[in-house]
């Protein structure tokens, strides 16, 4: 027996929604991926914390995934088990009249809504980022000049080995694209977000403004991952891959967009393989003629 298929056995016990050889391309913006061996649906922290501790018991390999929106999956799939956050971390509560508690599964999307109703405002700038709120911690999420670090008051997690514990806001470690989640391997459950009252009309202008300026600005029609390069110290990576003459060049079916340099996309079939075959190229070029190294925001299994 495959150890994984010792996971897939306890999580079908568990009632969760377990599958085998699950292909990652479906669920990931880029739409690329192959197999993992076990893809697993947890609607719970106990659920949750058996299967982590169990995943440590077989030495099993285990990797949490949101949305997909930041990840390039390999053509060759992932040896272990891949799990998504659902139920339970999907939901949201007002705590207090300015405090709303959000589960790590809960879209982006959802949560803006949640505040937007509640009229709560300081999540505007995320409004029509694609990622679940976990994931946006995880790399502390941010765009027009606002993040997650702005809006964050204290942090939920399991450890791998299925213990709960908690973070708060001074401890988390927030910089460019980066959390203390990214090196303590511990799963982010949920998360606790201080927000300011304001009225709702001016808060779902500043929505629209901001989701009207993405889709002027970035290739949304077509499959991605968002930003692929972390913006170098002094410049813009989507500027210097332009000023390289890069914008619309392909390999295979990935392409540096027409739209916006800083993104790669999924133009017709593109395998991983092709896209960091791309992105190598990017930046070895952007580099020869420019001095500057760019720098993978993206996630790549």
């Amino acid at each position: 027996m495959d150890r994984s298929d010792i996971i897939y056995d306890l999580a079908e016990i568990l009632n969760c929604d377990a599958r085998k050889d699950e292909p990652l391309s479906r669920h990931t913006t880029f739409k690329i991926g192959g197999a993992a061996d076990t893809y697993i649906k947890v609607d719970s922290a106990s659920k949750l914390s058996t299967i982590l501790r169990e995943c440590r018991e077989s030495d099993v390999d285990f990797m949490i995934i949101g949305n997909g929106s930041n990840i390039l999956a390999s053509d060759d799939g992932y040896r272990g088990v891949v799990i998504r956050l659902d139920g339970e971390f999907r939901r949201m509560a007002l705590v207090d009249e300015d405090t709303i508690f959000c589960g790590a599964g809960a879209t982006l999307a959802s949560l803006c809504k949640y505040a937007l109703g509640c009229g709560l405002s300081g999540l505007e700038f995320a409004w029509g980022i694609p990622g679940t709120v976990g994931g946006a911690v995880f790399m502390n999420a941010g765009a027009y000049g606002g993040e997650m670090k702005d809006v964050v008051y204290c942090v939920n997690h399991l450890t791998p080995d299925g213990e709960s514990g908690r973070i708060e806001k001074d401890d988390l470690q927030f910089g460019y694209r980066t959390s203390v989640y990214r090196q303590n391997r511990a799963i982010i459950t949920g998360v606790t977000l201080k927000l300011k009252r304001d009225n709702p009309d001016d808060i779902r202008a500043r929505m629209d403004d901001y989701l009207n300026r993405r889709s002027s600005k970035q290739p949304l029609e077509y499959p991605s991952a968002g930003s692929v390069f972390k913006r170098p110290e002094g410049a813009f990576a989507g500027a210097l891959i332009q000023q390289c003459g890069l914008k619309g060049h392909s390999h295979g079916g990935a392409q540096v967009s027409e739209k916006h340099a800083g993104f790669i996309i999924n133009k017709s079939g593109a395998t991983a393989n092709d896209v960091k075959s791309l992105i190598r190229e990017v930046q070895t070029k952007v580099y020869d003629e420019t001095g500057y190294t760019l720098e993978c925001e993206l996630i790549i299994l």
